[in-house]
């Protein structure tokens, strides 16, 4: 895999002004036959200090750029690495089953082009920082946030926590080892059904051993403390799919706390 790898950098200089203030770069890899890009946030001190990394997958039909902008966790946490990785045209899991928007597979297949693509990610940014290995992150919406959770199904040892919003993850519940972990669900989401959303969480809660009564941190947010080693947190709003942004504060200190 790693011989077909081939790396194009575009320097700061080919990216608008308000990305080049902010530290963006756009990274390419070729994967199989194809062109992955990723948008990446990288501090100065990666080159010298351990440095968390966290992974943020756009939901389908949504772009790197559209992640990036609904997110910006840099203005929350400078001192950690992000990459908002570019899905490509998929069949949704419940809507655009043609496949003409992009997104990501969830399957299992040793042969799961994002999967592999997450990898030559990460042994990139492994190889050209000083990455701090117990404190990598996932994070994602909609099928972004299935595909978090399809990465603790099938790289589950490789991540500290993980932060799936507005995803379910039924069929992979039994892959799902104890983690740390946040589940944002909005409690009228009309496409993916709160019903899924809230067996996935309480499942998690019960492999984590968690607490039955959650500690609030604010007015949408519980925590579950864990006898396992696992704190929790479900984020549960009054709205539908949509992400909302006053989440990304939680989400940062959460991945912080470790």
């Amino acid at each position: 895999m790693f011989k077909r790898l081939l790396l194009l950098f575009i320097g700061f200089g080919t990216l608008n002004s308000a990305y080049a203030q902010t530290q963006l770069q756009t990274l390419e890899w070729i994967v199989g036959k194809e062109m992955r890009k990723a948008l990446v946030y990288i501090p100065a001190s990666a080159k010298n200090k351990a440095t968390p990394v966290v992974f943020i997958f756009h939901g389908h039909g949504g772009t790197m750029n559209h992640a990036y902008q609904g997110r910006k966790f840099e203005q929350l946490w400078n001192n950690a690495i992000y990459i908002y990785p570019q899905g490509l045209p998929t069949p949704g899991q419940i809507t655009d089953k043609e496949g003409k928007k992009n997104g990501w597979l969830i399957d299992t297949n040793k042969q799961n082009r994002d999967l592999a693509f997450f990898d030559i990610m990460l042994a990139y940014i492994k190889k050209e920082y000083m990455v701090d290995q117990d404190r990598v992150f996932a994070t994602g919406h909609s099928n972004g946030g299935s595909f978090t959770y399809l990465l603790w199904a099938t790289r589950g040892a490789i991540f500290k926590a993980f932060a799936p919003t507005g995803a379910a993850a039924l069929k992979l519940l039994h892959l799902l080892e104890p983690k740390p972990f946040f589940h944002l669900i909005g409690e009228k989401d009309p496409l993916v059904k709160p019903t899924w959303q809230k067996i996935t969480y309480q499942a998690l809660l019960k492999k984590n051993k968690c607490e039955t009564v959650g500690k609030n941190i604010n007015q949408f947010a519980k925590l579950y403390h864990s006898t396992s080693g696992n704190p929790s947190i479900v984020y549960s709003y009054p709205g539908g799919h949509e992400y909302p942004q006053e989440a990304n504060t939680v989400i940062i200190d959460f991945f912080k706390s470790f």
